[in-house]
């Protein structure tokens, strides 16, 4: 599956007009480029010769085994956070170490666990992300709390999720299991930093629908018939559909920092509305070469970026919508019971960043232990690519 994916974007999408454009200047960098290098040169040298193209995939599948070796370690690390600290989160783009230090930009982000070879409970989420000063006129922002005198980065997302029960080729409800669900939601968002104290906050709020008409079914059906996969089965007993009103608030602040190489911040997170309700916090670092996390958008020259990051979280949770069902609704065909919701879960993530200025790449993965009575932990895999504009 992952194969048929990767041939599906390398021959649907530009990317050899994007390494002409970018790889160039990634290799301006020396320590990170000699190494880079230096790795291919070991894989290339064990691919098999081939009379037509080259083993493209096969020497990215390779690289990736490199890379995800320095993502084991933080993700061993993040592990470590989540053990001494008291947040489950998808796709969050506000984080210190995801944020994008531009006023206008677009990035596009992907979850799914086929990059962990799984397929089930979350199993995708895209998030299509827009900031540009022009949005602070967006009369959401008079409810999104701006504590600091510096200026804010504003934007929105177009958010889609969806879950699964363990299989998908069941035509009955599986008891006991994850129900199905999707979720759309329109957030407005800011982000704002204190760069004298070293911290920042984030404030969004959201607003859509889950149930049909988010069209899980029918985004995960064509998926399936483009990549000739099994047709999905038993969305017909998923949640029904309900309003989403939900608003965020996360904080970070700095505790340790040695120059641009290394940070480690303290986490929290407060969510309430009709999808969630819950509040945690937590710990994550980063480790290589980036511009101050904590000041502010266009003050000082930004140079070109690649870091390690983890982190660990905790959140303790008081309603789901994903697996009760929603608020104003009733006679689901199948949910999750009150009682057998897992009231505190643990999520670690761990990835690779790298940030020429004017395009960003990330990779992350991701792991979250069970959220019901029955339920297992779970991994999923994520990529973002970002254009400053």
């Amino acid at each position: 599956m992952v194969s048929t994916i990767l041939h599906f974007t390398y021959d649907t999408f530009p990317i050899r007009k994007i390494l002409k454009n970018y790889v160039p200047k990634l290799l301006k960098f020396k320590a990170f480029s000699a190494w880079i290098a230096r790795k291919i040169a070991e894989q290339k040298s064990n691919l098999p010769s081939s009379s037509g193209h080259p083993h493209l995939l096969l020497l990215f599948s390779r690289i990736s085994i490199v890379i995800n070796s320095k993502i084991k370690l933080a993700f061993s690390l993040s592990l470590l956070l989540c053990a001494f600290n008291l947040q489950a989160q998808l796709i969050d783009n506000t984080s210190s170490f995801r944020t994008i230090k531009s006023d206008k930009y677009f990035r596009f982000h992907y979850d799914n666990d086929f990059f962990t070879k799984t397929d089930k409970y979350y199993t995708q989420g895209v998030t299509f992300e827009y900031v540009n000063p022009i949005l602070r006129k967006n009369p959401i922002n008079k409810i999104l709390w701006a504590p600091f005198n510096t200026t804010a980065q504003y934007g929105v997302s177009l958010n889609l999720f969806g879950y699964t029960p363990t299989s998908i080729l069941s035509d009955t409800i599986l008891t006991g299991d994850r129900p199905f669900n999707a979720n759309i939601s329109l957030k407005s968002f800011l982000i704002q930093v204190d760069e004298e104290h070293q911290q920042q906050v984030s404030t969004a709020f959201s607003a859509g629908v889950m149930g049909p008409a988010a069209l899980g079914f029918e985004i995960q059906d064509n998926i399936h018939q483009w990549l000739n996969n099994a047709r999905p089965k038993g969305w017909q007993y998923q949640t029904k559909n309900d309003i989403i009103i939900n608003y965020q608030l996360n904080y970070e602040k700095s505790l340790l920092a040695a120059g641009n190489n290394f940070l480690l911040n303290a986490t929290g997170e407060l969510g309430l509305g009709t999808l969630n309700n819950k509040v945690g916090g937590g710990l994550n670092f980063m480790v290589g070469r980036f511009n101050n996390r904590f000041s502010p958008v266009n003050k000082e020259k930004k140079k070109a970026e690649y870091y390690f990051y983890g982190q660990g979280k905790v959140n303790l949770i008081g309603y789901d919508a994903s697996m009760q069902g929603g608020l104003f609704t009733r006679n689901n065909p199948y949910i999750i019971k009150a009682s057998d919701l897992s009231r505190t879960t643990l999520q670690a993530d761990a990835g690779v960043i790298v940030n020429l200025k004017k395009f960003y790449f990330s990779y992350t993965q991701s792991i979250l232990t069970r959220e019901f009575q029955g339920g297992k932990s779970h991994r999923w895999g994520g990529i973002s690519v970002g254009f400053a504009l």
